[in-house]
């Protein structure tokens, strides 16, 4: 059995196909974890979310940004953004199952035996691997939870500030979320900077958030996509960045997690 990570697929469907061939992927012994944002801008999002649908089994999703935004306008009832060529999927008969499949999906995931851990946009740093899955199983019980309407129609308001346990489980719901699905920059006090989204540069006043003492001493590996300008590059063995652009023209890269070797479809 081997296990796999992937980056954004962001709807485009050949490049995934290719490198599943190329790593010779077979469902019935092998694992893929797919760092989140499945959907929304790319080609072929329909496609995607049928191969996920057929091979549920063999597949775990940390959910991104733009996987809750389909959510989200599913249970606001809102029309997804012409920009994110998701009318197929809306259209599709297998929306509710993409939906169910979605939901059922965690925010973030812990591999022990590989020393792992998985997100979309990646950990606080001043959060614990322990703490951080406690943070995302709350969010976790909220999008699957009756009251999943009034969760998703906060996570669109502004970032709250404060201590996490000061506040109350809406913005709890919008804080978790924003970390482990919009993070890339850290301000000087440790706040989220949800604007910046460029590569790093010598200078800026933020700083990535792996960048952070906590991540130079860890013996764990933090495997994460999103920030698609970093371009697969952190300088740092363990601290892995999956998101190389598919959408945008680069190439889509895959990752063996025992042995950390890197599979790109271009």
């Amino acid at each position: 059995m081997a296990q796999y990570a992937v980056g954004d697929l962001q709807g485009c469907f050949k490049p995934l196909n290719r490198l599943l061939n190329m790593v010779n992927f077979n469902p019935s012994k092998d694992h893929l974890y797919l760092v989140g944002d499945v959907v929304a801008r790319g080609p072929d999002s329909l496609a995607c979310l049928n191969w996920l649908l057929r091979h549920q089994d063999a597949i775990t999703i940390t959910l991104g940004n733009h996987d809750l935004h389909l959510l989200a306008c599913a249970e606001l009832n809102r029309l997804p953004n012409p920009k994110d060529k998701l009318e197929a999927v809306f259209q599709s008969p297998h929306f509710s199952k993409f939906l169910a499949l979605l939901k059922q999906q965690p925010l973030a995931v812990s591999l022990p035996e590989h020393h792992a851990f998985i997100s979309h946009a990646g950990i606080y740093p001043t959060w614990s691997i322990d703490a951080a899955l406690v943070y995302a199983q709350f969010v976790e019980r909220c999008y699957r939870s009756i009251n999943a309407k009034d969760f998703f129609d906060a996570m669109y308001l502004t970032h709250p500030t404060g201590h996490i346990k000061q506040l109350n489980d809406l913005e709890k719901f919008r804080a978790i979320v924003n970390v482990f699905t919009r993070m890339r920059y850290l301000k000087a006090n440790d706040e989220l900077d949800l604007i910046n989204k460029s590569g790093i540069s010598e200078g800026c006043e933020l700083t990535p958030w792996f960048h952070r003492e906590r991540f130079q001493k860890s013996n764990a590996s933090f495997i994460f996509g999103h920030w698609a300008a970093l371009k697969g590059v952190t300088k740092m063995q363990n601290v892995i960045a999956l998101d190389t652009g598919c959408v945008w023209g680069g190439p889509m890269t895959m990752m063996n997690i025992a042995t950390k070797e890197q599979f790109s479809s271009k």
